[in-house]
């Protein structure tokens, strides 16, 4: 009689029972691992992004001539604009008062603020008006539909050899109207501030005039602008850590 070789039944379970384990130990770890490194990347990505956006908004703000309530220049293409304007061509007229702005919704988009600063030629000569610059100007708004922080510039059509294009919101934008910059992405909400240059916090809402209408200290007065940024980028992987973050940018208007 032939002897009889193989695994019996019993054995064949506790094989397949460790087995199961050790791969179960195995998916847990690489698992654990692609969510660790997945996170790690996303952390770094948003520390770029908030890295990038500062240097965007110094380099936008550091030269500016001051904030403005309203824009000046006309813009075809305008967001928000103004009720009171039967053309549709100037933003929604804005004040300084300090406080934090959410992302609005999908389809909406929400301005924080405007500012111009000089024309300057392909020299980076200033295009001058009689004795002042020429003034272009940019606003700041939030995109609801993307979580983007975004800059129109829009030209001053009266400085001639003006290195500044006027933009446009992606969806319109062509080869002669670029598409608006993005500053940063994944954005939740923005914390503003506005300061005199000597430290003071300027609100328009601070005070108001005998008929109870608002008489604080506007845009004209700012000096100084903080802007917190709040990024938040949800995980890509199930059960991985959301990312949120924050940057604190202030930046000194130099001809305020």
């Amino acid at each position: 009689m032939k002897e009889q070789r193989g695994f019996s039944l019993v054995e064949l379970m506790v094989v397949m029972v460790i087995t199961t384990a050790l791969s179960g130990i195995v998916l847990g770890f690489a698992l654990d691992f692609w969510r660790s490194n997945a996170t790690l990347e996303s952390d770094l990505e948003t520390f770029v992004s908030r890295e990038n956006a500062g240097d965007s908004l110094r380099e936008a703000l550091n030269p500016s001539a001051g904030l403005i309530t309203q824009n000046s220049i006309v813009d075809t293409h305008t967001n928000n604009p103004d009720p009171s304007d039967a053309t549709n061509q100037h933003w929604l007229i804005l004040h300084a008062i300090p406080g934090n702005k959410t992302v609005g919704s999908t389809g909406t988009t929400t301005p924080l603020f405007y500012f111009q600063a000089p024309a300057l030629d392909s020299s980076k000569n200033l295009i001058m008006n009689g004795s002042q610059p020429y003034q272009n100007e940019f606003v700041l708004y939030m995109n609801g539909t993307t979580d983007q922080l975004l800059m129109r510039r829009l030209a001053n059509p009266s400085a001639t050899g003006n290195t500044t294009v006027t933009t446009c919101p992606p969806a319109q934008a062509t080869s002669s109207c670029p598409a608006d910059k993005v500053i940063i992405n994944n954005l939740s909400s923005v914390d503003v501030r506005y300061f005199s240059r000597s430290g003071a916090l300027l609100d328009y809402t601070s005070s108001t005039d005998s008929d109870g209408n608002y008489s604080g200290p506007d845009f004209p007065a700012v000096e100084v602008v903080e802007i917190n940024l709040h990024i938040f980028k949800k995980s890509q992987l199930k059960g991985g850590a959301d990312t949120s973050s924050q940057t604190v940018i202030r930046v000194a208007i130099r001809n305020a």
